[in-house]
């Protein structure tokens, strides 16, 4: 890593959103991982544009890890800049029926937001930890619903520092996809095109997901969301039980005893635990079923 890297991002952004050697346990839903060598909190695209446009100066590896709810950092953390979409960068706005949400505005209250305006279309969010912009990334759904139904574009910094407006058409989304994913680009802000709507529907249905999370979930304990992909005609969850794996555990991962679709963190759980477990039970589902198990869950970091 070239000397001045470190003393260029000082120049940049303020101490107290430039963390070094950071555990990366504390920035994550599972509670796992190892330290980053710097972890930036940037509160604007400017700031963004700025530490990328560095990073590749210095040819620095750049992680992103939004809220950190669909991660699994491995235990020897990750080289390099890693940047969190936070409070600093979670405004929401509205104009008529579009609402404009910075990318580190949880799912949940940018749901509630719209909810409040008497905006419909966002409902589905509401349940789904992490930030928008992870989402986008990922094109989170829920309840039928998915970010490429309601996005229509986004705006993003790219590995030269320079910001992009993408349009819905060249976001290529698909199951668990966008462009992102292949163009290293950095969601920075999310136009959503939402409708007006009827105050009581709304409100039932954000209602009715919240119920359904809460009583199938289990939210209570540290994980990383859904840990596979379903695949095509099935359901993780419901294979992964009946292959008899509810329960399982390997040191401290255990496959959750409320929805097997989830790998929790029961304690203490390492990135090799959780790894462990997670080739157990796509041995077991392929070796009953003769189906493929895929991880939703993004794997970063060193092992």
């Amino acid at each position: 890593m070239p000397v001045d890297f470190a003393a260029e991002l000082k120049k940049a952004i303020p101490p107290e959103r430039l963390l070094v050697n950071e555990p990366l346990s504390k920035h994550t839903t599972f509670q796992i991982g190892g330290p980053a060598d710097f972890l930036v909190l940037p509160a604007s695209p400017v700031e963004v544009a700025e530490v990328l446009a560095l990073a590749e100066a210095c040819t620095v590896p750049v992680t992103v890890l939004g809220n950190g709810s669909n991660v699994l950092v491995l235990d020897r953390g990750i080289r390099g800049l890693v940047i969190k979409f936070g409070a600093e960068m979670g405004y929401i706005r509205h104009n008529g029926t579009t609402v404009f949400a910075g990318a580190g505005a949880l799912l949940s209250e940018v749901s509630q937001y719209a909810a409040k305006s008497k905006l419909t279309g966002f409902e589905f969010a509401i349940g789904i930890p992490g930030s928008i912009g992870g989402a986008v990334f990922m094109n989170a759904g829920a309840y039928e619903g998915d970010m490429s139904q309601v996005v229509q574009a986004v705006t993003a910094v790219c590995a030269n520092g320079k910001r992009q407006r993408f349009v819905r058409e060249e976001l290529l989304f698909g199951y668990r996809h966008s462009v992102f994913q292949e163009n290293g680009c950095l969601v920075c802000e999310v136009e959503l095109a939402l409708s007006a709507g009827e105050d009581s529907s709304i409100q039932v249905r954000i209602e009715d997901y919240t119920n359904k999370r809460h009583s199938k979930q289990p939210i209570d304990m540290p994980s990383a969301g859904s840990t596979f992909k379903r695949p095509p005609g099935y359901f993780a969850g419901t294979l992964i039980e009946q292959a008899g794996l509810k329960g399982a555990r390997v040191g401290g991962a255990q496959v959750s005893t409320k929805h097997a679709g989830f790998i929790i963190n029961a304690g203490g759980a390492t990135a090799r635990d959780v790894l462990s477990l997670i080739s157990k039970v796509q041995d077991r589902v392929y070796q009953q079923f003769g189906i493929s198990l895929h991880p939703e869950v993004r794997v970063l970091g060193e092992g």
